[in-house]
């Protein structure tokens, strides 16, 4: 006689069923919690390192920081504040490694480096070539721009104006006040202004998509090195 086994959506759970499950050990509850925040938490340390391989391997190592760790999270905010913390704390301390190992000739070869531009493919083809080199072209503006701002106003421009976390949840994550978040937010958008015209603004929610084949692998990648 066969038992039938029952079918879980993990992708519609909610975050606090996810995240028993995966304390459980449930190998796909961690896999959903990663695909829900693997773009936020990307964009977040790529605001911090400001390099797209480098970002990938801090929120690998983040993930498997905060595996390690589940039993340590006791659900006072959401799981991915949480993680927001750990991915910090990851992307500075490999800045940190960066400053003491990197010598200054080389910094300042790679500063002056400014052929290393993100090239992401359009998310929303309009299928006219032309157009979407335009497009391509105004992201790729936005986000050298973003990556020109001081690291302070980098983070809280990535959380509130690409991210859209509340002021509240971006002041949490910062551990600074949210009268802070509001005039770092203020002194990042009049930083960019200078750098941009006000047609980029549509291509807001489109910088630094982390979705499709490279969520799946991030997530395949942590999931490989847990060994669930």
């Amino acid at each position: 006689m066969t038992v039938a086994t029952e079918v879980v959506d993990y992708a519609r759970l909610p975050e606090a069923e996810l995240v028993a499950l995966a304390k459980a050990g449930r190998r796909e509850a961690f896999a959903a919690i990663m695909k829900r925040g693997n773009q936020r938490l990307f964009r977040i340390a790529r605001a911090v390192v400001r390099d797209e391989g480098e970002a990938e391997d801090v929120l690998q190592e983040a993930y498997v920081r905060a595996f390690t760790r589940l039993a340590d999270f006791r659900g006072e905010a959401s799981i991915y504040t949480w993680l927001t913390r750990i991915v910090l704390n990851e992307a500075h301390g490999r800045l940190r490694k960066r400053r003491d190992t990197v010598d200054l000739a080389a910094l300042e070869a790679a500063q002056a480096d400014t052929g290393r531009i993100l090239m992401f493919p359009s998310a929303f083809g309009s299928g006219d070539p032309e157009r979407d080199a335009a497009r391509a072209e105004a992201r790729r503006l936005l986000e050298r721009a973003v990556d020109d701002l001081p690291e302070a106003f980098r983070l809280v421009f990535v959380m509130r104006d690409i991210e859209e976390c509340s002021i509240e949840e971006t002041a949490r994550n910062l551990d600074v006040r949210p009268e802070t978040v509001k005039t770092r937010l203020h002194r990042a958008r009049r930083l960019l202004r200078k750098s941009l015209d006000d047609q980029l603004s549509g291509a807001l929610t489109g910088a630094f998509p982390f979705l499709g084949a490279r969520c799946d692998r991030i997530t395949a990648g942590v999931l490989q090195r847990m060994r669930l």
